[in-house]
């Protein structure tokens, strides 16, 4: 017996929201505690502003996961109930609709017309929203998930920059938090293009660039208010 092809992209609703979530809370937290040690505050105020970092950026994950989710799934359930009331009211004109989609993809009428009539006493519905509409159940928007794998990756992610900020040195506490950032940035990358079949090294390079670019960024606001406070 042939065994069932996985693929790629049956991880794309999780995947999305872990690297997200991961990849902010290094990012974001990495370039507040780089910012504020340039502005020449002390370990404690550095920790003080990364913690505060990481609860306030994982709260605001989960939220925004949480809120732009549910609204794909309010698309997806009223696309389904007005599927399912077409379905009721007009069922020849959305066997017809079925038959049509098909021959687009390639069948000739009287097959197309067959697979929609066998499909439909089958399982009408589903068929509707897998050939109309592109809606898979494993595909399915999922709010809390989403919700929960943004803001525990993003925690995770957040708590790398901060556990450098414990153990550097004070005098080279900017150059081990960045590059314990970006090494792990890099490493996150890598893995999350091959779980999703890419290249490694364009995931590395691509996280890699837009860190460095808002580490750089923030290192040089918090020294320019640094030194203007001074």
């Amino acid at each position: 017996m042939q065994k069932p092809e996985v693929h790629k992209s049956q991880h794309v609703g999780w995947l999305r929201a872990a690297v997200l979530g991961a990849n902010d809370g290094i990012v974001s937290t990495a370039s507040l505690v780089v910012g504020v040690a340039a502005a020449h505050a002390g370990r404690n105020d550095i920790l003080i502003a990364g913690i505060a970092g990481l609860v306030a950026g994982a709260l605001s994950m989960a939220a925004g996961e949480y809120v732009s989710v549910s609204s794909q799934a309010d698309t997806e359930r009223a696309d389904l109930e007005r599927e399912r009331m077409e379905l009721a009211t007009q069922p020849e004109a959305e066997e017809a609709e079925l038959a049509a989609i098909y021959v687009e993809r390639g069948l000739e009428p009287a097959l197309a017309r067959t697979v929609a009539q066998q499909l439909t006493a089958h399982d009408a519905l589903g068929a509707h929203l897998r050939d109309e509409l592109g809606l898979l159940d494993k595909f399915a928007a999922r709010p809390l998930q989403a919700a929960l794998v943004s803001a525990l990756t993003f925690a995770v992610g957040a708590a790398l920059p901060i556990l450098a900020v414990v153990l550097a040195p004070p005098a080279g506490l900017i150059m081990l938090v960045s590059g314990t950032s970006l090494v792990c940035l890099v490493t996150l990358g890598a893995l999350a293009a091959r779980a999703g079949g890419a290249s490694p090294w364009i995931g590395a390079l691509r996280v890699a660039f837009w860190g460095i670019l808002a580490m750089a960024v923030t290192a040089a606001v918090g020294a320019l208010f640094g030194a203007k406070l001074a």
